[in-house]
C-alpha cells in the first residue's frame, strides 16, 4: 500500500503532519513526532512583534547615549547589519532539521510586508524545506475595505516568494467573501500551498474582574465542515497544494479531507489531548481504511469526492442547504 503524497513539491511518506503548536519547541519533541510517525513537522511560529520588539530595543542600545559624542555613531554598523531576531528560533530549527529526516516547515505569523520577511531567508538558511505564513490579521478599523485586506496577504506571499527559494504555504482565514477567487489570487502570487483554514481565536469576557480575556479552546471533529466544503471545491482548479488543518481528531476525518482532495491533513489538538503518540493512530487507522476498501494508495482516493468528481456537483452549493434542512426530522413535529 502506496501512503505517499507530495505537499508543496516536498514528497511525505504520509499525508498526515504536525501542526504548528507548543509540540515543536524542543529538538526532542520534534524527534517524537517523528518516531510516532509524523511525515512532517510544521514549526510554532515566530511572531512579527517579537522580530520587531527586538529590532527596537537593539536599535536603541546602540544610539542611547550617541547625541554626546557625535562621532561615536561611526563606531556601530547601522541595524541593518545586524541579524536582529530570536536567535534561539532559528538554532532550534537548525538543530531539528539535523536530527531528523522528516521535513520541518518554518512559521512566520504577521500582518505586514515589511520588517521581517527577512527571517524567511534565515529559515530556509537554518534548514526548513519550506516556510508557512500564519497571517493573522483581525481588520478591526472600520474604514479597512475587504480589498485592502486582500491585497494585504497578496504582498506578503511576493515578498516571501522573492525572499526565499523553498516552497510558501498560507495558512488562509476562512473569512475571506469570496474564498475561491482569494485562493487563486494567493496561487496566482506564488504561494505553493494553502492550509485550510487558520483558527482565529477570539477574546472572551471574565465577569469576575470584567476584562477582556483569552480563552483557548482545542478544536471538535465538526468543525471540518467548512475546510472540507472548500478543499473540495478547489481541488483540481489551483497550481498549488491544499493542506487541511481543522478538527482533525480520528482517521475519519484524514479520510474525509484526503477524499475531498487534500495533499496534507494537519493536526495539534488531537496531539494535545491524546499525546504525540496518538499519531501512530491516525496513521494506522488511515492505513486499515484503505485496506478495507481495497485502495492500493493515497493518490487512489485523493479528489474522489471533489466537487468534480462527485455524482451531482449541486451538493457542494446551494442546493445542499435545502436538502439539510430537509434531512432534518425534529422529535417534536
Amino acid at each position: 500500500m502506496d501512503l505517499r503524497t507530495t505537499y508543496m513539491g516536498i514528497e511525505l511518506q504520509h499525508p498526515i503532519v504536525a501542526s504548528a503548536s507548543p509540540l515543536s519547541a524542543s529538538v526532542a519533541n520534534i524527534k517524537r513526532l517523528e518516531d510516532a510517525g509524523a511525515s512532517a513537522v510544521v514549526m510554532f511560529s515566530l511572531f512579527e512583534e517579537q522580530l520587531r520588539h527586538e529590532s527596537a530595543s537593539l536599535e536603541y542600545l546602540m544610539t542611547a547615549g550617541t547625541e554626546s559624542f557625535a562621532e561615536s555613531l561611526s563606531y556601530f554598523p547601522e541595524i541593518e547589519d545586524y541579524t536582529v531576531g530570536p536567535d534561539s528560533y532559528l538554532e532550534l530549527l537548525r538543530q531539528a532539521s539535523n536530527a531528523v529526516d522528516i521535513p520541518i516547515i518554518g512559521s512566520l505569523n504577521g500582518i505586514t510586508n515589511t520588517g521581517w520577511i527577512e527571517y524567511a531567508q534565515l529559515m530556509q538558511e537554518a534548514g526548513a524545506k519550506g516556510i508557512e505564513l500564519n497571517i493573522y490579521y483581525i481588520p478591526a478599523d472600520l474604514t479597512t475595505s475587504g480589498r485592502e485586506v486582500e491585497e494585504r496577504y497578496i504582498e506578503i506571499v511576493k515578498a516571501v516568494k522573492a525572499a526565499v527559494t523553498v516552497p510558501v504555504a498560507v495558512k488562509l482565514s476562512p473569512f475571506f467573501s469570496a474564498i475561491g477567487s482569494m485562493a487563486k489570487a494567493l496561487d496566482d502570487a506564488g504561494a505553493d500551498g494553502l492550509v485550510l483554514f487558520n483558527r482565529f481565536y477570539q477574546p472572551d469576557f471574565d465577569l469576575d474582574t470584567l476584562e477582556v480575556a483569552p480563552n483557548l479552546q482545542l478544536s471538535a471533529s465538526d468543525e471540518i465542515r467548512l475546510p472540507l466544503l472548500w478543499i473540495a471545491v478547489l481541488y483540481g482548479r489551483l497550481r498549488a497544494s491544499l493542506a487541511a488543518t481543522r478538527g482533525v481528531h480520528t482517521p475519519v476525518e484524514v479520510v474525509k479531507y484526503l477524499m475531498a482532495g487534500a495533499d496534507a491533513v494537519m493536526t495539534t489538538s488531537a496531539l494535545l489531548k491524546n499525546g504525540i503518540d496518538y499519531l501512530t493512530t491516525l496513521r494506522d487507522g488511515l492505513k486499515a481504511w484503505m485496506e478495507m476498501r481495497h485502495y492500493d494508495s493515497v493518490a487512489q482516493m485523493k479528489g474522489s469526492m471533489s466537487q468534480r468528481n462527485v455524482a451531482d456537483p449541486t451538493a457542494f452549493e446551494r442546493a445542499n442547504y435545502i436538502k439539510t434542512l430537509e434531512s432534518y426530522r425534529s422529535d417534536y413535529s
